[in-house]
């Protein structure tokens, strides 16, 4: 699987990254703390956190999920919120974010809505790639998984799951979770959380 490369968030401002940037800003304003109390909850050092809300680095999944973990929300709901709510988004204007560490890519296939709880993401995995979740952002956060291409494990508190094309997972997260392709194939699925 041949993934595009993201956009550059210093020549291209309204960029995904841009605007994630910004709401992180806005997320802790809201709740009054300083860089240090979020490195403090989050685990993400105070420098890497100053770099992502001011855009000057693109976020890694890792990154993202640890800072959600430490607001209480999903990444779906951070990349929501960085977009205007409306019912209906073609697919070419669905929000793609690449992780630029891993390649992960991850398109918001719902569209921000307020007040409604589910999300469904479409994600793409590179081959012989691993991402690692320490904590949900929510406990008990309901997750249903639909392998569409190549193979994919999940991990959920030390349980493996193998995947094959068509194959479905559903589980309420917990714990740690992670996410690996065999270095032969990537994968891509949906992942609708509740």
């Amino acid at each position: 699987m041949e993934l595009d490369p993201a956009p550059d968030p210093e020549t291209h401002p309204e960029t995904l990254d841009a605007r994630i940037a910004a709401r992180l800003r806005g997320l802790r304003a809201e709740r009054g703390w300083s860089l240090s109390d979020l490195a403090e909850r989050s685990g993400v050092s105070r420098a890497s956190l100053s770099r992502l809300e001011n855009a000057e680095t693109s976020p890694t999944a890792a990154a993202l999920g640890r800072i959600c973990a430490a607001y209480g929300i999903t990444v779906s709901r951070l990349m929501q919120a960085a977009e205007a709510p409306r019912a209906h988004v073609p697919a070419a204007e669905q929000p793609d974010w690449t992780d630029p560490e891993t390649g992960f890519r991850r398109r918001l296939l719902s569209p921000p809505a307020p007040g409604l709880a589910g999300e469904a993401v479409e994600a793409r995995l590179p081959p012989g790639t691993r991402i690692a979740y320490d904590a949900p952002p929510r406990p008990g956060l309901e997750h249903h998984l639909l392998l569409r291409e190549g193979a994919l494990t999940v991990t959920l508190g030390g349980a493996a799951h193998a995947l094959r094309p068509g194959d479905a997972l559903r589980y309420a997260l917990h714990g740690p979770s992670a996410f690996e392709t065999p270095p032969e194939t990537g994968a891509r699925y949906i992942l609708f959380l509740v």
